[in-house]
């Protein structure tokens, strides 16, 4: 095969501008005549090379027939694979492509032609017919979606101004939820002493103290509350407790952004705990009153064992009137311990500091099925998958829809997926933007 002239889109770097060893991988195949074929396992490949350390591009390749010997190309265009099952590297090469570019005046390195190789090696060793099963709910709740539209309200409102739009930490706990608002014009701050006085402020869905409101008053900036409205609950229900002389435990996890808003509500009075053991150490006076409450996105399983032991211990133990585990995990939840029974392997869509995102991991795990976290389809490794006929996919309440679907198209890219849903309730709450905030 003539090795061929490679043109990208221009949102990628030409094959000139790529340094020796860096790695392209087509998205779409543009043929001479013009003709597309789509490359949905471009990000499978991607990932893989991206870990074993290689910068990677991606978009779309045309190719020409000429002789350029500083592109070392992989032609890996995809094509039907119906009812084929084919595991083999030539079966792959019909479904995705990976360029290696070394520059219009060198030759890619032999470590990243054999690191191509071998990753296309071992993508092609998984290939296989599968079914995928689709837990639902799944993807974004209300407090999530409420939360992403008061930061997009508020840029289209300023899109004229000027004025910035800032968000004390993460929005929500996704980071291609964060790189979207960053690259429409956010800016995501750690604390508020980043934030210049005045300023337009957003807090985050998952709550502040009130110490971080009194300084954002003292500084006069304009803030915009974006805390989820289950998260309003408890730390109502902490100022309840605590004001009627209660001693009050949260169980949640240290850190956590919407641990620490709580905490801060009546910091004197509050204890936090994680486990039973937890519980067992608690140096309180027997004749203390005592109440508790839980962070929102905890596993119900896990909580309720925590809780027990609190009841044991502390006979007159009061708590909530309601849950405050969250509805949105209690849901996802159950609808993956369902779809976990049935599968291989569970494939959970959210990023590594989403709570519950990391608690359907977890649970799966718990109910002996092998579970893994991934941001996006990028994340999946050929080993997980490797005798999975069944995989089982969800996603936590802060990723988008959109990364699941990719994902789907992703695994359609190493053979037939036969995908089904398995639903367990339906979801119909939605949550008002804040007072003063447009509904877009």
């Amino acid at each position: 095969m003539n090795d061929p002239v490679v043109y990208m889109a221009p949102a990628v770097p030409s094959a000139a501008a790529l340094a020796r060893g860096e790695v392209m991988v087509a998205t779409e195949l543009r043929t001479p005549e013009d003709d597309s074929t789509l490359c949905p396992a471009a990000p499978l490949l991607a990932g893989t090379l991206a870990r074993a350390g290689h910068t990677v591009h991606m978009g779309t390749v045309r190719l020409l027939p000429a002789g350029t010997p500083s592109i070392f190309h992989l032609a890996l265009a995809p094509a039907a694979l119906a009812g084929t099952g084919a595991r083999d590297e030539d079966a792959l090469r019909r479904c995705s492509e990976v360029t290696l570019a070394a520059g219009a005046n060198a030759v890619p390195s032999l470590h990243a032609v054999n690191g191509a190789r071998a990753v296309v090696g071992a993508w092609a060793r998984v290939m296989r017919p599968r079914r995928v099963v689709l837990a639902s709910p799944r993807s974004l709740c209300a407090g999530v979606e409420r939360a992403i539209g008061v930061v997009e309200a508020l840029l289209e409102r300023h899109a004229s101004t000027g004025r910035r739009v800032f968000v004390r930490k993460q929005i929500v706990h996704n980071a291609h939820v964060v790189r979207d608002l960053e690259a429409r014009g956010a800016v995501f701050v750690g604390e508020l002493d980043e934030v210049p006085d005045g300023a337009v402020v957003v807090f985050s869905a998952h709550g502040v103290s009130p110490q971080v409101r009194a300084e954002a008053r003292r500084r006069g900036l304009k803030v915009v509350d974006a805390t989820c409205p289950l998260v309003t609950k408890v730390h109502s229900e902490a100022r309840r407790f605590a004001a009627r002389g209660d001693t009050v435990i949260l169980v949640g996890h240290a850190g956590h952004e919407e641990v620490e808003g709580t905490l801060g509500e009546a910091p004197g009075a509050t204890v936090l705990v994680e486990t039973p053991q937890d519980v067992a150490r608690l140096d309180l006076p027997e004749s203390v009153q005592v109440s508790y409450l839980t962070q929102t996105t905890l596993a119900l399983d896990e909580t309720s064992a925590v809780i027990t032991a609190l009841e044991e211990r502390f006979p007159g133990l009061q708590g909530p009137r309601s849950d405050d585990i969250c509805y949105a995990t209690t849901n996802r939840q159950h609808a993956l311990q369902a779809v976990a029974a049935q599968a291989d392997v569970v494939l959970v869509v959210g990023s590594a500091n989403s709570s519950n995102s990391v608690r359907l991991v977890e649970l799966a795990e718990r109910n002996g099925t092998r579970a893994h976290l991934i941001d996006d389809a990028s994340g999946i490794r050929p080993e997980w998958i490797s005798d999975a006929a069944t995989i089982g996919l969800t996603a936590g309440a802060s990723a988008p829809q959109r990364l699941v679907d990719e994902v789907v198209a992703a695994l359609g890219g190493l053979g037939p997926v036969t995908l089904t849903e398995h639903t367990t309730t339906a979801e119909t709450a939605t949550f008002a933007l804040p007072a003063g905030v447009k509904n877009r």
